[in-house]
């Protein structure tokens, strides 16, 4: 049976649970609510899924190399909140009280050390447990999305089939239907006037947006006039807004997968965490917890 290894998208998943959640707050006036949602869906994965090995992976503030790329880059995000921000620290000192391994690097997304860490162990079955659903494109076999429904209690996990029903294209197209939708949260331009339906027909019939633009270029393509000449006009768009959506797997990380193997952790440690975050009921799912 295949090791099986939780990555966790800490940023997207901070970000949700911070929304999903009313404002939580200790005495001493730290902001809790995105962390103990966090734990939430960490503690509901580890006990649905039964990993064997755990690590968090987590943006930076600095500027990316998709920012070199597009200036206008996530440029329409509104400034992340102050309530997420000072959370990120917290959510690190429980996960080093957990014993689980954290990376971040300056230039690159928690994105790319997500692909990186899936193609550094791509003999094992991996859950990547996010708070959206970015990480579609590298789904494949042995490795799925763990991601929120509604709320937060509500988890779905999407394979290669659900990500078809969903989009109408295969994991590894998802890409190519990013080029021609755009991402509106990541200010990624796509092509305009291609919705998601006619981008999965296209990706549907061509495969690739490589194989599409090589039938327009012999003007081969049999395509509505107006979603050719959309085509046409904004082929540059569309091959950046591809290679902005494509995840970087080849980043330089010091990542050993044994230094993730989730087997006990100090409990004294973690309590006296959650005692300061006023996580009380949290303590008591730990020696559940441990048993997973």
């Amino acid at each position: 049976m295949a090791k099986r290894l939780i990555i966790i998208d800490s940023n997207a998943l901070l970000h949700r649970s911070f929304h999903a959640l009313p404002p939580l707050m200790t005495k001493s006036g730290q902001e809790t609510g995105a962390v103990y949602g966090y734990l939430l869906t960490l503690f509901k994965a580890i006990g649905d899924l039964k990993a064997d090995y755990i690590v968090a992976c987590f943006d930076t503030k600095a500027p990316t190399f998709r920012h070199e790329m597009y200036l206008e880059y996530k440029a329409q995000r509104p400034v992340t909140p102050s309530g997420i921000i000072s959370q990120i620290p917290v959510a690190k000192e429980v996960l080093a009280a957990f014993g689980i391994p954290v990376f971040a690097k300056e230039g690159v997304e928690a994105d790319d050390l997500i692909a990186t860490i899936c193609k550094k162990v791509s003999d094992m079955e991996i859950y990547i447990v996010s708070g959206d659903l970015d990480n579609t494109q590298l789904i494949n076999e042995n490795i799925k999305v763990y991601t929120l429904g509604k709320g937060i209690k509500d988890t779905v996990i999407y394979d290669i089939n659900k990500v078809v029903e969903r989009f109408g294209v295969n994991p590894n197209q998802m890409v190519d239907f990013k080029a021609l939708t755009g991402d509106p949260s990541d200010n990624i331009p796509g092509v305009e006037g291609i919705g998601k339906k006619t981008a999965a027909e296209i990706i549907q019939k061509y495969g690739s947006i490589k194989n599409l633009y090589e039938e327009l270029a012999t003007d081969t393509a049999v395509l509505k006039p107006k979603v050719k000449e959309m085509l046409k006009i904004n082929k540059e768009s569309a091959l950046m807004s591809r290679d902005l959506a494509q995840m970087k797997n080849d980043v330089d990380i010091d990542f050993k997968i044994e230094d993730c193997k989730f087997v006990t952790f100090d409990k004294n440690k973690v309590i006296e965490i959650f005692k300061k975050l006023d996580f009380n009921s949290l303590i008591n799912r730990l020696d559940i917890l441990c048993q997973n």
